[in-house]
């Protein structure tokens, strides 16, 4: 990449492009995998990092908050791929870093949780990409950041995990109904988990992976209950998960308590419930991004190591 960047976004465009915005900055950039090269874009119109990214049915690419300074930011802004060149939409309701965002059936984009720069949120809001406005929605019933999101088959979101300043790293996970708006508390996890990931798998159950132990659990949504899997041959925390095209999981690099930085990788396989290693990254590397492109390469993106932030990418 043209800059060194940790705890950035990437997200996907539909011309196959992937395109990697902030990380204590407010430059992008777009990857061409036909090419494997990096091209500079639009810079945005604020700093921003820890926020996220949804790229919209109408293609354009939506951020919201992060943090620049220290400071949360309540800011949004949007993306044209045709252009090349980001707008200011509007705000949220409440300044948020490290916090989810998912789109909805309607197209309304969910953000929820985060923190605000001394506390952690219970709060969630709407974004209506018809008006750029922002509505505010039902409150979760524990108030997280650096936890996961996903959206199950009927349409429910499951929010799982995170930290909470005063509580502590969460067992616990919630779903929300956009039918109605509201939050409702299902199944604890086995085990405390943030800085973890979350992958839907093609039964409709979902895999969470680590957060400082190796272990994972499986979240039945017929039934609300978590299970166990099998163990990760290392234990990671700002790891990366990537589904692909053979229906394993890839997870790779992120930090180890006893180890430090992590350049290993390893393969989930949902029909034996069991890990096995696989190659190596070339680089040690936590809070990075992987994006699958649309021949089935995953692409690693930044993210940091004892040496500082990384410009550095690869495919596996």
């Amino acid at each position: 990449m043209n800059v060194a960047r940790v705890h950035h976004t990437a997200s996907t465009l539909t011309n196959g492009y992937v395109l990697v915005t902030g990380g204590w900055g407010d430059s992008a950039e777009l990857h061409n995998p036909s090419t494997g090269t990096w091209t500079t874009t639009g810079n945005m119109n604020t700093a921003r990092a820890v926020h996220t990214v949804s790229t919209l049915t109408n293609e354009y690419v939506l951020v919201t908050g992060g943090v620049k300074n220290d400071v949360a930011l309540n800011s949004a802004e949007l993306y044209s791929p045709a252009t090349g060149t980001w707008r200011m939409t509007g705000s949220m309701n409440v300044a948020r870093a490290a916090h989810t965002a998912s789109i909805l059936a309607n197209e309304y984009v969910l953000v929820a949780g985060g923190w605000d720069g001394s506390a952690a949120l219970n709060s969630a809001e709407l974004y209506n990409p018809s008006t750029d406005t922002w509505t505010t929605t039902g409150n979760m019933n524990s108030a997280r950041y650096y936890h996961t999101v996903t959206t199950l088959a009927n349409g429910y979101v499951l929010v799982t995990g995170g930290f909470s300043i005063g509580v502590g790293i969460l067992n616990s996970a919630e779903l929300y109904n956009p039918l109605t708006g509201t939050w409702t508390i299902t199944g604890n996890m086995n085990t405390e988990r943030y800085y973890h990931t979350a992958t839907t798998l093609a039964n409709g159950y979902v895999l969470v992976a680590g957060g400082w132990d190796g272990s994972a659990e499986l979240y039945n949504p017929t039934t609300g209950t978590w299970t166990m899997t099998g163990s990760m041959n290392v234990a990671r925390e700002g790891h990366t998960a990537s589904t692909l095209a053979n229906g394993l999981i890839l997870v790779a690099g992120g930090y180890n308590i006893d180890v430090g930085y992590l350049d290993s990788a390893e393969l989930y396989n949902p029909s034996t419930g069991t890990w096995i290693t696989t190659a190596n990254m070339t680089a040690r590397r936590e809070f990075h991004t992987a994006s699958t492109l649309a021949n089935g390469s995953v692409l690693i993106t930044g993210g940091h190591n004892r040496f500082g932030m990384l410009n550095s990418a690869e495919l596996y």
